[in-house]
């Protein structure tokens, strides 16, 4: 029985099993006290009436007869309503019935009374305490609709109410917890909104110029030549930034699958660097891969190739021109592991927790190209497919990324 395992409920139950047991030890002893007292009377009032007829010399036999006899004739009707004694005689004036009101009656009537006294206190009690518990149940339903999760209601006690307690108190959590991730997804978009317009300005504005520039110089072909090529770059650099804070965004809404299947390793890093190979082709710098070439991964090609190759273009923008990006692999029994190595400025200690932050970018950087999107992109990747993306680094000699991804 569940209602039992509540405290409360125990009590009270205990209380009235305590009143039952009163209420029938007081009814037997006023049953015997009833039955004492309607015996003194019967044998006080056999008393008096045989102490009368001896005195006036009725013989003893005549009455021995009459107290063992169970006889009643219409004589002894008449003669009993000739001298007041009937059905209609009131109560009051019978000496017997007097007797046995203030011998028995009115003290029932007491017990009866304060047993009904303390039933009703202790219902009133339980009620009482119920009471109590709904109004705080009512108050702390009412505080977290308005939004306010500090109280916690009273649960832990065994029970079908503190169940459902506990139910409110879980349910409160989760509303907290889906407000909170509402108020930091309204930040996040604030944040973004706020960065993409920041981001937005240096391009937009150097596009304005060079469309200036071009329309001044109309007449000057390599002028107008020179500048179409800026806007060219500043177009291609809005574009990329739009496209890495668009798949920001997926992953943070959790809006993409990962399509995991084997794939070669050699053929995403391969797809990886593809894009770049012009740009390290300019900047005279070298892929150097290093591994067994049937080595293959559990990834989703597409989204790993991405991340592999903001690693490369993140090594890219860090190396000087003449060295070479190696990239290598080994599995364990539990991880498989991909590193990009480069030799280039290495990162600073104070920046070394701050790396994967968007936007984020070195006060050594500030004369490279990118918007700081490439890392912090790559890190949501690997993590997306259950991997880990670490860094080792140190300045003047270069860094190695490492990403990570369960077998």
């Amino acid at each position: 029985m569940d209602f039992l395992q509540e405290k409360g409920n125990r009590q009270y139950l205990t209380f009235l099993l305590g009143l039952l047991i009163a209420s029938l030890g007081g009814f037997l002893f006023f049953s015997y006290l009833e039955l004492s007292t309607l015996r003194e009377m019967l044998i006080s009032h056999e008393s008096t009436m045989v102490s009368v007829l001896l005195e006036e010399g009725v013989p003893k036999e005549t009455i021995a007869l009459a107290c063992s006899k169970d006889l009643i004739t219409e004589r002894g009707r008449a003669f009993l309503l000739q001298i007041g004694r009937s059905k209609e005689t009131s109560l009051w004036l019978m000496p017997e019935v007097q007797s046995y009101v203030c011998t028995v009656s009115f003290p029932l009537l007491l017990c009866v009374s304060g047993l009904g006294a303390l039933l009703l206190w202790g219902t009133l009690r339980q009620m009482r305490q119920r009471e109590r518990l709904y109004q705080d149940a009512q108050e702390f339903v009412e505080h977290f609709v308005e939004g306010d999760f500090s109280g916690q209601l009273l649960w832990n006690h065994p029970g079908t109410l503190y169940r459902l307690f506990s139910s409110i108190d879980q349910l409160a959590k989760a509303l907290q917890t889906r407000c909170e991730a509402e108020r930091q997804a309204k930040e996040f978009l604030k944040d973004t909104i706020s960065d993409i317009s920041h981001q937005l300005k240096t391009p937009l504005a150097a596009l304005w110029m060079y469309t200036e520039i071009i329309t001044k110089e109309s007449d000057n072909p390599d002028t107008v030549q020179l500048f179409i090529e800026k806007s060219m770059q500043s177009l291609i650099r809005m574009e990329e930034l739009v496209q890495s804070l668009l798949k920001m965004m997926r992953l943070d809404a959790k809006a993409i699958t990962f399509e995991k299947q084997l794939c070669s390793v050699v053929t995403l890093v391969k797809r990886a660097e593809e894009p770049l190979k012009i740009r390290a082709a300019a900047e005279k710098k070298q892929f150097l891969l290093e591994g067994k070439a049937e080595e293959c991964v559990f990834c989703d090609p597409i989204w790993t190739s991405e991340a592999i190759g903001n690693l490369l273009k993140n090594a890219l923008e860090h190396t000087d021109a003449g060295e070479n990006i190696h990239i290598f692999w080994e599995s364990s029994l539990t991880m498989f592991r991909i590193f990009i190595k480069d030799n280039g400025c290495g990162i600073a200690a104070e920046d070394f927790y701050h790396i994967f932050k968007r936007f984020y970018r070195s006060l050594s950087s500030t004369e490279r190209t990118g918007v700081g999107l490439g890392l912090p992109l790559a890190k949501a990747i690997v993590e997306g497919q259950g991997g880990i993306l670490s860094v080792e680094s140190e300045v003047g000699h270069g860094s190695v990324f490492c990403i990570s991804l369960p077998l």
